[in-house]
């Protein structure tokens, strides 16, 4: 199937237009509780093995200004001490979180999330870095990732960002189109991105990633279209796609967004396959349901080996199972389930100055929780998965699996898979519907339906 029959073959709104997760976890985060005590992420801690190397994630929720379409944990503030005071809460919280581990553990990834990041000054990220780099072993080839905001980057924290080792960095692009930049509150020429791009690269950052959203206000597929075609100058190494997911009665500043200016899900889908057939028609690789990739990145090679991963920054290399969350919000999973902390960054401070962990909620996981993680997972990454070969290991018969999994049979009888005795895949087709294929292996879908976003 050629890109351009994928962009204008309809979809069947029965599925395009169901609201699921995205799958970077499961169970996802609305299924968390707060049975996990700060006690429970002490023992779990305790327990991580000498010999993992681990992943880090640090959240930064602060932004200069609210862009009416996000879906993150962020605050607004046009001070740098609130920035000053969290980012202390933050070291404080590191330093309790490893004493805790009493070890320095082998770190292979590091993704600093927001909000935005290069919110803080220079030196900030240099002291946190520096504390990262005491506290825990950071292997040679480890990759430290950070998200920017190109609008607010500025050149002294573009060369701290070379100066501290970081290896790729995610611009924030979406749209180019001034139309949707004013109905979306964020007003970003392209000078300022081309700027950024080889200021960054000049300081020494290897990969490039750009962010775009499609299904925004007045976006149209031509929009799209000549925001590719832009992009496409600056030569990103990776391009994130995702849809815009409107949950106005979740995140009231999308309020702003009226709902008679959005696409409806056949334009999004138009919109989403317009921007996959320029970019593959320039040569990257479609990986999974929504990155890009040049033919040699790390992400096109783990995908065709099988190795590809999805976390919650997306489809990654990272194949380490520790993921070690900082910062109000964050998300942290472990051998034993996943913890998030306070998303309040004023509560977040408050309970790290008692000397205690910011734990609010988690989950503990279980063994059918991990049987169909890993399927999921497969299927998200690899629109194809081994039933039989996971079942096994999992000790379990596929044929229990398939039993537990019932809307399968309306999905093959719809076309949009295929079962072949143990295996399942995703028809071409269907691929962009892939969320729907992963969701029939979903125990606990229906309950937090009214956050997700469409399935395209």
């Amino acid at each position: 199937m050629n890109m351009h029959q994928s962009a204008t073959a309809p979809l069947d709104p029965r599925y395009s237009e169901e609201r699921l997760p995205r799958y970077t976890s499961y169970p996802t985060a609305p299924h968390f509780s707060g049975n996990i005590s700060a006690q429970t992420y002490r023992q779990w801690l305790t327990a991580i093995a000498d010999d993992r190397a681990v992943s880090l994630y640090l959240h930064i929720p602060f932004c200069r200004s609210m862009c009416w379409y996000c879906g993150c944990n962020t605050t607004i503030s046009g001070r740098d001490e609130p920035i000053a005071d969290y980012l202390a809460a933050l070291r404080r919280e590191i330093a309790m979180v490893t004493d805790q581990i009493g070890r320095r553990l082998a770190v292979s990834h590091v993704h600093f999330g927001g909000g935005t990041p290069t919110i803080m000054a220079p030196a900030q990220l240099a002291e946190l870095m520096a504390l990262l780099r005491q506290k825990f072993s950071f292997r040679p080839d480890a990759e430290v990732a950070i998200e920017i905001d190109p609008r607010t980057l500025t050149p002294e924290m573009t060369s701290e960002i070379g100066a501290n080792g970081v290896t790729r960095a995610s611009l924030g692009v979406q749209s180019f189109d001034p139309v949707v930049q004013r109905a979306i509150n964020r007003i970003q020429s392209f000078e300022v991105t081309a700027a950024t791009t080889e200021g960054l690269r000049a300081a020494g950052v290897r990969g490039i990633n750009f962010d775009l959203i499609y299904g925004l206000p007045h976006q149209t597929t031509q929009s799209c279209a000549d925001t590719v075609r832009q992009c496409l100058q600056l030569r990103p190494d990776r391009l994130s796609v995702f849809g815009y997911a409107h949950v106005p009665s979740f995140k009231t500043h999308q309020r702003k967004i009226a709902d008679d200016t959005l696409p409806d899900g056949a334009a999004r889908h138009l919109q989403a396959e317009t921007i996959a057939a320029h970019l593959t028609a320039a040569g990257y690789r479609r990986i999974g349901l929504d990155h890009f990739a040049r033919p040699n990145d790390s992400l096109v090679a783990a995908q065709a080996a099988g190795r590809l991963h999805r976390n919650f920054q997306g489809y990654t290399t990272d194949a380490s199972e520790v993921l070690i969350g900082f910062g109000a919000s964050a998300i942290g999973r472990l051998d034993q389930g996943y913890i998030q902390n306070d998303p309040s960054p004023r509560s977040y401070a408050a309970l790290v100055a008692q000397g205690e962990p910011a734990t609010r909620k988690g989950y503990a996981l279980t063994a059918d929780d991990r049987l169909r993680a890993e399927i999921i997972e497969r299927i998200m990454c690899d629109f194809h998965v081994d039933l039989g070969e996971i079942s096994t290991r999992h000790g379990v018969t596929p044929e229990s699996v398939l039993q537990s999994a019932p809307r399968l049979r309306a999905l093959a009888d719809d076309g949009m898979i295929r079962l072949d005795g143990r295996s399942l895949a995703v028809a071409d087709h269907a691929r962009p519907l892939v969320r729907s294929v992963a969701s029939a292996f979903d125990a606990y879908l229906g309950a937090a339906g009214a956050i997700h976003s469409r399935a395209v």
